[in-house]
């Protein structure tokens, strides 16, 4: 028996940004002090979603790790508290900017970066502007309490972000997210489809998912425009069914715990990786019309 508990987190954000990271540090000692061990705070949570607009200053909230203050105190923070913390941040490199996720483990070191790999771009989530594709490949860290995989929101809506991570050896699978109303076609839920999309990748690669989203209605400072965020950070097991929820509007803390050697027990029984058929899967290149 390994178990290990989890935590998904939600919150709202404003332009009063210490605010943000002292809600998100009273998020991670409550959840930590319900004994969660690895702890998910959603994307970009510094600040509120920028991306909702191009305006070319909020290119300077980009940062290297070394002079963020924040991630300096979420270090100490998972040092003192003992937790497993994924941290999400703007990323600078050079000339380049990325949204990227830093892996904290719990004696606070830094097991590396994973820069997203899926970058969207439609209104009222220009990320393209912001960001260039990640570079770092997707990524699967040796935690203190398991092997994590970590994506970034608009990964999720793709098998290939968890088969990659399942593939790598991950136990479970991480989602911070900020999705929420769309401004190009207001009669949309995608919820949903967003819950649905992450619990087939538990049930399909037999291991737990963790996604956390924002939530609060924000308003572009530049133009007529506004997304409200739906929340719902949920914690499904490995079989896909959802054993905690948020709801829309709220400030949560989730927390679930898993048996990693059951959960592992159950993924090897099944033979789904077994079974897989690689050679068969070509067609993906072949038919996918982009040049190779």
């Amino acid at each position: 028996m390994r178990n290990v508990t989890v935590a998904a987190t939600q919150m709202s954000c404003s332009w009063t940004l210490e605010d943000n990271l002292n809600k998100a540090e009273q998020l991670i000692r409550d959840a930590a002090g319900q004994g969660a061990q690895v702890i998910l705070i959603q994307e970009l949570f510094e600040a509120p979603y920028f991306c909702i607009e191009i305006h070319e200053p909020y290119l300077n909230l980009a940062s290297t790790l070394e002079e963020n203050p924040a991630f300096a105190r979420f270090q100490a923070l998972a040092k003192e508290l003992q937790v497993v913390l994924p941290f999400s941040w703007f990323e600078r490199a050079g000339q380049a900017r990325f949204n990227s996720l830093a892996m904290i483990d719990a004696d606070g070191s830094l097991l590396g970066v994973y820069r997203k790999t899926h970058i969207p771009d439609s209104d009222g989530y220009l990320e393209k502007y912001y960001f260039s594709p990640g570079d770092t490949g997707f990524k699967v860290w040796d935690t203190r309490y398991g092997r994590v995989g970590v994506g970034i929101c608009w990964d999720q809506w793709f098998p290939e972000t968890a088969r990659s991570m399942a593939l790598m050896g991950a136990e479970m699978l991480l989602f911070p997210t900020a999705i929420g109303s769309e401004p190009s076609q207001p009669q949309m839920d995608s919820m949903p489809a967003w819950r649905n999309a992450m619990c087939g990748h538990a049930a399909t690669n037999i291991m737990p998912v963790i996604a956390s989203n924002r939530i609060g209605t924000e308003d572009a400072q530049h133009r007529d425009l506004s997304v409200t965020f739906f929340g719902s950070s949920f914690i499904c097991d490995a079989s896909g069914e959802v054993v905690q929820q948020a709801d829309r509007d709220s400030q949560t803390v989730l927390l679930h715990t898993f048996d990693l050697d059951a959960v592992r027990e159950q993924r090897q029984s099944w033979g789904l990786f077994r079974d897989r058929r690689p050679d068969q899967y070509q067609v993906i290149n072949t038919l996918d019309g982009r040049v190779k």
